[in-house]
């Protein structure tokens, strides 16, 4: 273990973020780089607890304490050897997981805890930049074929570790491009690209082959895609946007959250000029308080916004952990986000009851602005408080409400999956649907969830896949299907 009275000789601390008006002029990754001995110091923050309930928040399993243990010794090579043992994609979760590890953390009972994010994604960068990620290709072949449908974390975790298994994997993506919402719904300033890119290179150096462009269902069949391949694994996500069907919703300028971040996204992989939706010299308003409304956030504040307004319908949470989520359990509490500090405002407890939009012979107009009520629960029911009504400016309006689950209609109708009671693809307790030869992971058969989730899923779906193909796997399976 690390220096066992290190957590109380050292505070926790973060890498600084660059300063706001220096960052807000481009789409770089916020923070600064972080002092490899304010690092030794996070890492020796980690206690000899006995029992590490940071695996538990973890859903990989990662070995938290050993390559804190590793850090703190300085053996860096050891610590990426472990680091990656759970979590093929280190460099993604250390960005953009909300580390549900710290909020399990021992330290975290009375103190601030470890900053295990920040000693995650440091190990991860320090190995890719000594040369310590290498590929690892098989040492033989099973002559199986696989299929992994959609290129998100789970889709490339799981293909990842068949491809290690000694399987023919080929990812189908639909998008001209490797990498799911990470790619088109990560802004740069959270992740850039080219993070993406070198790990895609590792996969393409190990075997696997990417074919984008590929909408499976339409370019390619269901009946070819069995025909071709010994296993199908369903990881195309969680991505119908929850809209909000109230009046004036038709109007021009109001676009769900994907509908925004894409082509933003795609201006900065040089696709284009401009982008089709803008912010520059708007008022904006986000509905939605999570991540993707933060992402709309920065997003409008890089483009040139007027003025932006991010609206929740729950009450503001608390700045302290509330007696409901107790540790270890994920703390409902207040956070800021980098986009919240660069600007825009935010209201809790609001509800939006319709867009407000201009006349326009023969269309339907565009949005000028919308109806907002303050809320307050009532025997569990968001009741609208009298009077409150008020019209709030806004000439562009994004809906980051989340996902309400997976496509059906294409691929899912065509292969004849049966969906559970939200709508996402049923599977068994080996991830399996009821097609025979088709296994699913990730959002599409889990629903809208955490960055981690998809990595372990996909890597547990990959153990199945592998045990069905050849009797049996060493690949490891970190989670059930029934984890929560």
């Amino acid at each position: 273990m690390p220096d066992q009275t290190g957590f109380l000789k050292h505070g926790r601390e973060l890498p600084q973020r660059r300063p706001v008006d220096v960052r807000i002029r481009d789409w770089k990754e916020v923070y600064e780089e972080f002092p490899a001995g304010h690092l030794h110091e996070q890492a020796a923050r980690c206690m000899d607890c006995g029992i590490p309930f940071c695996h538990n928040g973890c859903p990989l399993g990662n070995l938290i304490p050993e390559w804190n243990d590793l850090v703190w010794k300085d053996d860096w090579s050891e610590a990426s050897e472990r680091l990656h043992a759970t979590n093929n994609f280190p460099e993604f979760t250390g960005r953009l997981c909300p580390a549900p590890c710290e909020a399990a953390c021992v330290l975290g009972i009375n103190d601030d805890a470890v900053a295990i994010k920040q000693v995650e994604v440091e190990i991860a960068d320090r190995a890719w930049k000594d040369g310590l990620v290498t590929p690892q290709p098989p040492l033989q072949r099973t002559g199986r074929s696989v299929a992994v449908v959609g290129s998100g974390p789970a889709g490339l975790a799981a293909a990842q570790q068949l491809t290690r298994a000694g399987h023919d994997v080929v990812v189908l993506e639909r998008a001209d491009r490797v990498g799911g919402l990470m790619r088109y719904g990560i802004p740069e300033f959270k992740m850039e690209k080219a993070v993406l890119e070198r790990r895609l290179e590792q996969m393409r150096a190990e075997g696997t082959e990417f074919r984008t462009g590929v909408d499976v269902g339409v370019d390619v069949t269901v009946e070819q895609l069995r025909e071709q391949y010994d296993a199908v694994l369903l990881a195309g996500g969680s991505t119908l946007g929850r809209d909000l069907p109230v009046e004036g919703r038709e109007l021009e300028g109001v676009h769900l959250a994907m509908e925004y971040l894409v082509p933003s996204n795609r201006v900065q992989e040089g696709d284009l000029q401009a982008p089709p939706i803008t912010a520059e010299g708007k008022d904006v308003v986000i509905i939605g308080g999570g991540d993707t409304g933060a992402d709309c956030l920065g997003t409008a504040i890089r483009q040139g916004a007027r003025s932006i307004t991010q609206l929740e319908i729950m009450p503001r949470p608390p700045q302290e952990r509330p007696d409901t989520t107790p540790w270890p359990t994920w703390p409902l509490v207040y956070r800021t986000s980098s986009a919240h500090e660069e600007g825009g405002e935010r209201l809790f407890s609001v509800n939006t009851k319709r867009f407000v939009g201009s006349d326009a012979e023969g269309t339907a107009g565009h949005v000028t602005g919308l109806e907002l009520v303050d809320v307050e629960m009532v025997d569990g029911r968001f009741e609208p408080v009298e009077g409150s009504e008020r019209v709030l400016p806004a000439q562009l309006v994004t809906l980051a409400m989340g996902f309400t689950g997976p496509q059906r209609r294409g691929l899912l109708e065509a292969l004849g999956v049966e969906l559970d009671g939200r709508g996402n693809v049923a599977r068994d307790d080996d991830w399996a649907t009821n097609v025979p030869g088709v296994w699913v992971a990730g959002d599409m058969g889990r629903g809208q969830s955490l960055i981690v989730w998809a990595i372990a899923e996909g890597r547990a779906a990959a153990a199945a896949v592998d045990r069905a193909l050849c009797g049996n796997t060493l690949l490891p399976a970190p989670v059930t299907p029934t984890s929560r």
